[in-house]
């Protein structure tokens, strides 16, 4: 019978999607391939947000050649009878050929900040200052369209923008949509009402000031603003190398065949294993590319169909 054989999948690039994991819950996003396994590449299915097209793209045991597989011997003299998995440890790299709010996050080590808009005469300081007072979101606000009212002369097309809440004293995960961040002491916040627009990941571009409203490029990931939440101007990102957080997200790598087949490598659950790194390309001198370098252990989850544990599902969709 017919297996659907085909020939060996020729791809030139690979694309990325992450979305994110429910910190507090534990929670992945799971990706169907057989539901959405054929999604259109530039419009990949929510809350799966598209990263553009990577290169370097490499899957490894986190022991190198060892491969966690060993025999299961028994007898005198010892026979292998069988084989055991000895342990699951496996590790993705990858270089981001774009650089943003997202790519920046994943390829660093620890919290990914916003470089909010100070305020007169703040102190300077490595992942910014004390903030501007932070703008009130108005009723009729949405994932796109954020109402602000008189404020909107303030900022302009271009801009970008954050959207969360206060800090008044949590602690835990922080960050809405997204947890950017996790707070062990209120004390270690020094009050900072901007904390969480800080490490937050809810970050937006204003495509159009109009009526008082500002239209956002895209959708926000954390969707609806919720009651309480506002608005600060972004002058841009920073990462640091050192903490204690460790970003998590789940991964979808898609090679996209030459003859219409399709690989999909999903891992529900990645970590970040180094500090902030790049790697250069060399152009036409003197210039040279700096690309954004991540790598990143994946981490089990159960699969609902028969509870085993597993890291990664790679689906073949033949042509």
């Amino acid at each position: 019978m017919s297996t659907g054989s085909g020939t060996t999948p020729v791809t030139r690039r690979v694309r990325a999607y992450f979305a994110p994991v429910n910190r507090v819950a534990g929670a992945p996003t799971i990706f169907d391939a057989a539901q959405n396994g054929a999604f259109a590449l530039d419009t990949p299915p929510s809350p799966w947000v598209d990263l553009g097209w990577c290169e370097g793209f490499r899957r490894k045991n986190a022991e190198g050649s060892k491969s966690g597989i060993g025999a299961l011997r028994t007898s005198t003299p010892a026979i292998a009878t069988g084989q055991v998995r000895t342990e699951m440890d496996a590790l993705v790299e990858v270089e981001f050929a774009s650089w943003g709010k997202l790519q920046m996050a994943l390829a660093g080590g620890s919290q990914q900040m916003n470089l909010l808009a100070t305020a007169n005469g703040a102190v300077a300081n490595g992942s910014g200052g004390t903030a501007a007072a932070a703008t009130s979101l108005q009723v009729g606000s949405t994932a796109s369209l954020l109402q602000v009212g008189a404020a909107a002369t303030g900022f302009s097309v271009g801009d970008l923008v954050v959207v969360d809440v206060d800090y008044t004293g949590q602690t835990g995960y922080v960050g809405s949509g997204v947890s950017g961040a996790y707070v062990r002491s209120a004390g270690d916040v020094a009050a900072d009402a901007n904390y969480v627009r800080r490490v937050s990941l809810n970050v937006g571009r204003v495509a159009q000031v109009k009526d008082g409203g500002l239209q956002l490029e895209t959708a926000l990931v954390a969707g609806v603003p919720a009651d309480g939440m506002k608005v600060c101007r972004v002058l841009g990102f920073v990462d640091r190398e050192g903490g204690t957080f460790f970003q998590e997200w789940s991964a979808l790598f898609v090679l996209e065949g030459e003859q219409g087949d399709r690989v999909i490598f999903h891992y529900p659950r990645l970590q970040t294993t180094q500090e902030a790194a790049e790697s250069t390309e060399t152009l036409t001198a003197p210039f040279e590319r700096l690309r954004l370098a991540g790598s990143f252990r994946a981490l089990p989850v159960n699969d609902a169909n028969d509870g085993e544990k597993v890291l990664c599902f790679r689906s073949y969709l033949p042509a």
